[in-house]
């Protein structure tokens, strides 16, 4: 985790640079980590400062990931509802829906013992697939309010600029402009799911093609 994030990053904001830096897109958004990039893509955040921050959240999140062992699951073939039920029954361990990817499938995070018992309470609902993950923790999950805690005070300290496009958040799925709301949702996301579903449905609806 604390190697991959700012190499991801890297790599998604130098193939960001490559459309020319008179390049203004209409919208961005961005999966999870890729948010960051989106910022950066909508001059809300400055390369250096990106990278400072995608740095210290993965090194923050490999904390939390080492303090708790936890996982992800991808279902597939359930609906939305249906999976967040599952989840909210099970009250002795944690698991949540953490990330929307697309209709009919999301991502699952928790303790292990959460994500094996939402696991098969999916299945047996009807799910196509339930697939544990090879992953460092359970991002976007409660597990993450330690990492949270300690990169809200990084990103407070960080200077935001309005962006020159709305940024598409993954905490909400909606348009933002507002420099000090993107820096709440930005320290949001880590303990959120990633809405990708109805953002990309929000951006489609406002003409993005």
């Amino acid at each position: 985790t604390k190697v991959t994030q700012p190499a991801v990053f890297l790599h998604s904001v130098i193939l960001a640079r490559t459309l020319g830096e008179d390049f203004r897109p209409d919208m961005t958004a961005g999966h999870s980590l890729g948010e960051f990039s989106a910022l950066v893509a909508a001059r809300a955040l400055s390369f250096e400062d990106g990278l400072t921050l995608v740095s210290k959240r993965a090194q923050a999140m490999q904390k939390a990931c080492e303090k708790t062992p936890s996982t992800m699951a991808a279902i597939i073939g359930l609906a939305d509802e249906q999976a967040e039920q599952i989840c909210a029954e099970i009250t002795d361990e944690v698991v949540v829906c953490a990330n929307y990817n697309c209709p009919g499938q999301i991502v699952i995070s928790g303790t292990l013992a959460g994500v094996d018992a939402a696991c098969e309470k999916m299945k047996a609902a009807g799910a196509k697939r339930a697939l544990k993950l090879k992953v460092g923790g359970a991002f976007h999950s409660p597990l993450m309010e330690p990492a949270r805690t300690e990169l809200a005070e990084a990103i407070e300290s960080t200077h935001f600029n309005q962006p020159v496009c709305p940024v598409y958040q993954n905490v909400d799925a909606r348009p933002q402009t507002d420099p000090d709301a993107i820096r709440r949702n930005l320290i949001a996301q880590l303990t959120s799911p990633v809405r990708w579903t109805q953002t990309v449905r929000n951006m489609a609806s406002d003409g993005a093609t």
